[in-house]
């Protein structure tokens, strides 16, 4: 088919007024050779459409005129595409409500699915294709007033940036590019199926329902595939990461191609995404079979999820399973009658139809340019045979397109049934048929709101942009070996959130064993108890687990972090829950408790047998020599010290913690103050004996008395202050072990305890310097030595006490006070009071005044 390389000017001569010269015309420079279909009417509609899939450029020399680019490789099922355009506008002719007393016509031209030669059809279109341009060709409406297509995003950006300063409507069927939504840009673009933005959405959902968080993209070198790419990543990166971001060469490079290749099979990415058009993606699939790659599951964008191009049986090991999505499948009764009753006219106009016969039945025409094999009669019989030009089983494609046809034939229709005076215009006023133009359509095309007779709206929206509904495509295998499409779900946009998506997995046909959905993940998810610990120099979807530290927990699949449990609270094993911590206390039922107050009691007891011996032998010599009053005072200090250690144990509470070191303190001191005055009454009645001693009478048993009081009072006095400044209160101690509460008694002030502590050494280490000075007295029944031993035995517990109560933790530290008050308790009464026991019991003999009376002898 000729048409013009160039808009023609025309120029109007200026010529005399006697000259009578005929009307000048315009010629083009040069014409394109095109091929295309082509019916006159009252109003025409562009159309571009891919009909073959190569397009071979001859090389330029500059010494002779460049030879015309030629397209091969029909393909049956684009030229289907293009034959529903032809198709919707004889149905809008035959229907008489609809743009009546209007014939539409069509000019389709195919792209080759090259831009160069996209460009040059669209030039044509909107500049017209005759031999000459009569003077009247620059009046009245241009060749077209609308162009449906280019199907390819990069075509239609390169379109549109030209056609829109023309406000000429471009409606496309097939180009997904989410820039072609910028209305500054491209203000005359719209089109039928959903923007690419939509379609990663839809992939995103897919991906996300089987946690595939590790995938690989390969994309075609285009702005289809470009931009799809960069929304995917933005997308994925929300929840996963991309393996490997791959393009597809322009040239089909066969280097390229196995380099790609060899990337998908040393990635650990299970998931391969492509965003592709079929002419790109054909070198890779072979490539893939001529490799045997399989062991992938292929996640397929639009553009080529439901070509015919890849349904063979060679392609199912390899490409079976393919999830891809499609464009929103429809109905359109009568179009295989109108496909099938196609037959070849011989004009140059529609030599599309001849390049379409000769290769569904393998033939040539006479007139055609390609010489030898059978030749073709034009009488040949499409219902004979199956292809995809034929198969209307599965329209997506030619449903757009039906559905862009009737998009501009609305618009037309709204344009001129405008009423006088009401019109869209300037003043309201209406367009005239014999002088519409293009902009004039676009303006009304932003308002068109119908449904088919099919029950599917259409409309736009301010980009220009259609409904989006996708069908998700399962690749499976057919009854003939080939592979076959099955609709397995639908993403719809317009579906309340968390039902966009919505897959039937029963249908779904996974080429992995067992057939079951592959796993696509850089690391396997981190159980609840682990941590996420992101591998350095790797995509964060490649990480470690780590499990959290002690006292702290993660309740999720993959955390980011541990949280810490509250203070009362302790992580479990497994570490994905935090438990109450264990309160640990000296309690009365555990073994270590139930020694302790065994010893406690029993320390007790023995004290009261004692004193209950004293009191029944009060009148024997050895009692009253050993100042029974005092010897009854500490035996009753000492019963105290014995059970003030079962104020240790047990659950602390505010008044145990008060009494058990006030009680400790007043006993001991008490203890101390008794054994104190019997040392000095030892040391008194000594001096007393000796020639003009009479310090007795200055100590007797009234200043006995008041020295126990007034030695237990400075100690209360301590006490008192201790418990009106900081007192000791309950604390639950986790400073020695995390994982445990340790219930304690804290001593509030520690220098109150000290000052306790240190009072009572203070008084036993006078008592230990006066009893080991007169220990060597001439007495048989000397006190003193006894007094000796027992604060050598209190002196060392408690001294060793100091480094035992401070290293040991927990429970242990209140054992270990309960044991040095029980061993120093014992020491005292078995030290002080034993030998006076065994006399008493054992060798009443000795409890005599004489025998009390004897004396040692003296050495010479």
């Amino acid at each position: 088919m000729q048409s013009s390389v160039l808009l023609c000017l025309c120029l109007q001569l200026s010529l005399s007024a006697a000259s009578a010269a005929p009307p000048a015309t315009c010629r083009p420079w040069g014409r394109f050779r095109l091929n295309g279909l082509r019916r006159p009417g009252d109003v025409v509609f562009g159309g571009l459409f891919e009909v073959h899939f190569l397009t071979v450029f001859p090389e330029l020399s500059f010494t002779s005129e460049p030879e015309q680019p030629r397209c091969e490789r029909l393909d049956p099922a684009g030229f289907q595409v293009a034959q529903t355009m032809a198709f919707a506008i004889e149905e809008i002719n035959r229907d008489p409500n609809f743009l009546p007393n209007i014939t539409l016509g069509y000019d389709l031209y195919d792209n080759c699915v090259k831009l160069g030669v996209a460009f040059r059809a669209a030039m044509a279109l909107v500049s017209g294709a005759g031999e000459t341009f009569p003077e009247t060709g620059c009046a009245g409406s241009p060749p077209v007033l609308g162009i449906v297509g280019d199907p390819g995003s990069t075509h239609s950006i390169a379109i549109s940036r030209v056609l829109g300063l023309f406000r000429v409507p471009l409606v496309s069927y097939f180009a997904t590019c989410s820039c072609l939504s910028n209305r500054r840009e491209y203000p005359s673009f719209f089109r039928t199926i959903p923007s690419d933005a939509f379609q990663v959405r839809a992939m995103v959902q897919i991906l996300q329902r089987y946690n595939w968080t590790w995938v690989g993209l390969v994309v075609s070198d285009d702005d289809y595939g470009l931009y799809a790419a960069r929304a995917f990543r933005e997308e994925v990166a929300r929840f996963g990461c991309v393996a490997f971001h791959e393009t597809l060469p322009r040239d089909n490079s066969r280097v390229e191609v196995k380099r790609i290749v060899a990337v998908v099979l040393q990635s650990t990415a299970r998931v391969i995404v492509v965003f592709s058009t079929e002419a790109y993606l054909l070198p890779l699939a072979e490539e893939l079979v001529v490799q045997r790659v399989t062991g992938r599951q292929w996640i397929a964008s639009e553009a080529w999820a439901t070509s015919p191009v890849f349904h063979t049986p060679q392609l199912l090991p390899f490409l079976g399973g393919t999830l891809g999505i499609a464009i929103r499948r429809g109905e359109i009764p009568g179009l295989r009658d109108f496909l099938l009753r196609l037959h070849p006219d011989g004009t140059p106009d529609n030599n599309m139809v001849d390049m379409f016969w000769e290769e569904v039945f393998s033939c040539r025409f006479e007139r055609s340019r390609v010489a030898g094999g059978r030749v073709c009669t034009g009488q040949e019989d499409l219902a004979s045979i199956e292809t995809a030009y034929s198969d209307v089983s599965d329209l997506r494609a030619p449903y757009n397109v039906y559905k862009a046809v009737y998009a501009l034939a609305h618009a037309l229709h709204d344009l001129l049934r405008c009423e006088p005076g009401r019109g869209p215009f300037a003043g309201h006023a209406c367009a005239q048929l014999n002088t519409l133009q293009p902009w004039q359509v676009g303006r009304l095309q932003k308002r068109v709101n119908f449904t088919t007779r099919f029950g599917d709206r259409v409309s736009f929206d301010e980009n220009g942009d259609a409904l989006a509904i996708y069908d998700v495509m399962n690749w499976q295998k057919g009854p003939d070996g080939a592979i076959k499409l099955v609709t397995v779900g639908v993403f719809d946009e317009s579906s309340p959130e968390g039902q966009t998506l919505r897959l039937a997995e029963d249908k779904i046909f996974w080429n992995f064993e067992m057939n079951t959905a592959p796993r696509s993940v850089c690391s396997e998810s981190c159980p609840p108890g682990t941590r996420l610990a992101i591998r350095k120099g790797e995509p964060v979807c490649c990480f470690d687990c780590l499990p959290c530290a002690d006292g702290e927990i993660s309740n999720t699949t993959d955390s980011s972090e541990c949280f810490r449990c509250p203070s009362d609270f302790w992580s479990n094993r497994e570490r994905d829950r935090c438990l109450p911590k264990p309160i640990e206390f000296l309690s009365f039922g555990e073994p270590l408790g139930v020694c302790l107050t065994a010893a406690s009691l029993l320390g007790a007891c023995v004290c009261m047998a004692v004193l209950s011996v004293f009191a029944r032998h009060r009148h024997t010599p050895v009692v009253r020599a050993n100042n029974s009053e005092l010897s009854f005072l500490l035996l009753a200090s000492l019963a105290l010290c014995f059970l003030c250690a079962l104020l240790f144990i047990g659950r602390p509470q505010d008044w145990t913690c008060r009494l058990r070191h006030v009680v400790f303190g007043l006993a001991f001191a008490l203890c101390i103050s008794c054994i104190l005055v019997k040392t000095i009454v030892v040391v008194m009645a000594f001096r007393a004996t000796l020639p003009g001693g009479d310090l007795m009478k200055w100590f007797g048993a009234a200043q006995q008395r008041g020295t126990v009081v007034i030695c237990t009072a400075v100690q209360a006095t301590i006490c008192m202050a201790w418990l009106i400044t900081t007192p000791p209160v309950p604390f639950k101690n986790t400073r020695y072990q995390n994982s445990r509460i340790i219930f304690e008694c804290a001593v509030g002030s520690v220098s109150g305890f000290g000052c306790v502590l240190g009072y009572i050494g203070l008084l036993a280490a006078v008592c230990f310097l006066l009893a080991f000075l007169a220990r060597k007295l001439p007495d048989n029944f000397n006190e003193a030595k006894f007094i000796t031993f027992s604060m050598i035995i209190f002196c060392a517990v408690w001294i060793t006490f100091v480094p035992a109560y401070v290293s040991s933790p927990g429970k242990y530290s209140d054992a270990v006070e309960v044991f040095a008050i029980l061993a120093s308790s014992f020491g005292l009464l078995v030290a002080i009071f034993m030998p006076k026991c065994y006399i008493i019991l054992l060798h009443p003999e000795e409890n005599t005044k004489k025998a009390m009376m004897s004396r040692a002898p003296h050495k010479k």
